[in-house]
């Protein structure tokens, strides 16, 4: 799966960057107020047009030849954003006209050498733009769009012209096989050293010291003629303990990273054991529907008693019921203690993730949980499975044609999953259903 392009917007304090951001990703994420300098951290979404899509940063106001400690942070927070973007977004005020301001900011994204559209804001009224947008050519930067983030004028053209400009990313090498491996999870728990002892080299900077990897690394190798492409990505944090201005930006490249796998691999820090940062990330592999292996490394540093391991894979799987699919296992990145097991266990995912269960052998089991489990009924109505069949993998994506959603409860579903399951060996990846009534029409 390619990478998601980023669009940075970037632009002085009070320009209208966060209404824009509201207004493209159709939540209030950011915080909109008339005061200069509100949004202080990063904020990213996911941004569909026209069928395609972009992560979109909105940063805070760049002031460039501000020496207030929190607005030089600032500045720094976004020139790191439009760094990492495929495309800068600048945005101005027509209404304060072309500032020295706007002109620094420009001089600046020069400098980075990436395409850049400039977003004129505030033009309130349709119709011809007036006269002061054109001053705005002054910058330098090519063509200017007039558009109003408050009402929603100019927006479209604007998301066209953003699409029009991203870069060509390279497809993926999934004819040559190659098993993706994002390798996940908070600062320190070991993620350099895993890829570092898997490759046999220090390709990766190792240190004690949380947030050393700040972008995601990609590493390959070849196990028994199957090739491996290791990412290793920078820690997650909570957002409020994320405070240098270059990490603020790498969660951005990890969930990139995640997007980007086939399997993801969480690591866990044996003797933190699961965290709250632990849970978010394995929800987000989740709502991609990539495989997922839960790894519990630093295991050497645990005191062993009986059935010490059972007991703490039970008790990481009940703080994680979500992913109860997933594999767990255990090993020591620093001693290289058990690391070796995880390229079998990486193969069963994948190849789980990516199984096609023919139509038949799926109606034999859906037959079989049928008779041994009746489908629900409600006021004397009984729920009627007429077949299933594979649509999609990667996850596996199965439709089931029935006579009534509204009689499908959940916990039926979830049985069909659990029979599944056991037929099959989905282990480490999501399965997904869609539920269609038997006078539906067919969706593509």
């Amino acid at each position: 799966m390619n990478r998601t392009p980023v669009v940075a917007i970037i632009g002085r304090p009070n320009v209208g960057k966060s209404s824009f951001f509201n207004y493209v990703t159709g939540i209030r994420i950011s915080i909109v107020e008339d005061t200069p300098g509100v949004t202080r951290d990063r904020i990213y979404a996911k941004v569909e047009w026209r069928g395609k899509t972009v992560t979109m940063i909105d940063t805070g106001g760049l002031e460039v030849g501000s020496e207030d400690p929190i607005l030089v942070q600032m500045r720094r927070q976004a020139e790191t954003a439009a760094e990492l973007a495929d495309v800068i977004l600048f945005m101005v005020d027509v209404n304060a006209g072309l500032t020295a301001g706007d002109m620094d900011i420009a001089n600046l994204i020069r400098k980075i050498r990436k395409p850049v559209l400039v977003a004129v804001n505030k033009v309130d009224k349709v119709g011809d733009a007036p006269p002061e947008v054109y001053e705005f050519y002054n910058l330098g930067l090519g063509e200017i769009y007039p558009i109003s983030s408050a009402h929603g004028l100019g927006i479209g053209e604007i998301l066209d012209a953003i699409f029009e400009n991203l870069p060509e990313i390279p497809e993926d090498e999934a004819e040559e096989n190659i098993i993706s491996v994002a390798v996940a999870g908070k600062p320190n728990a070991g993620k350099s050293s895993l890829v570092n002892k898997i490759i046999g080299s220090d390709r990766v900077i190792v240190s004690d010291v949380p947030g050393t990897t700040r972008d995601a690394i990609d590493t390959y190798t070849e196990v028994e003629g199957q090739k491996y492409c290791f990412i290793d990505t920078a820690g997650l944090r909570k957002r409020g303990r994320i405070s240098d201005n270059i990490e603020k930006y790498s969660t951005v490249r990890s969930l990139g990273a995640i997007d980007r796998s086939d399997v993801v691999i969480l690591m866990i820090d044996a003797v933190d054991g699961v965290t709250e940062q632990d849970t978010k990330i394995a929800g987000y592999a989740l709502e991609q529907g990539k495989g997922i292996i839960i790894a519990i490394n630093k295991w050497d540093l645990v005191e062993k008693e009986t059935d010490t391991m059972e007991k703490y894979r039970l008790d990481v799987l009940n703080k994680l019921n979500f992913i109860m699919f997933a594999p767990v296992v255990f090993f020591s990145a620093l001693t290289g203690s058990r690391v070796n097991k995880l390229y079998g266990v990486i193969k069963t995912v994948y190849e789980a993730s990516s199984k096609r269960i023919p139509t038949g052998l799926l109606n034999d089991c859906l037959t079989e949980a049928m008779i041994t489990v009746q489908p629900p009924s409600d006021k004397g109505k009984r729920l009627k499975i007429y077949y299933i069949t594979q649509i999609a993998v990667k996850p596996p994506v199965f439709v089931i044609k029935c006579n009534s959603k509204e009689l499908f409860h959940f916990s039926y579903l979830r049985y069909i999953e659990n029979q599944l399951r056991n037929n099959f060996d989905f282990t480490g990846t999501p399965v997904r259903f869609k539920i269609r009534e038997k006078d539906e029409e067919k969706e593509n």
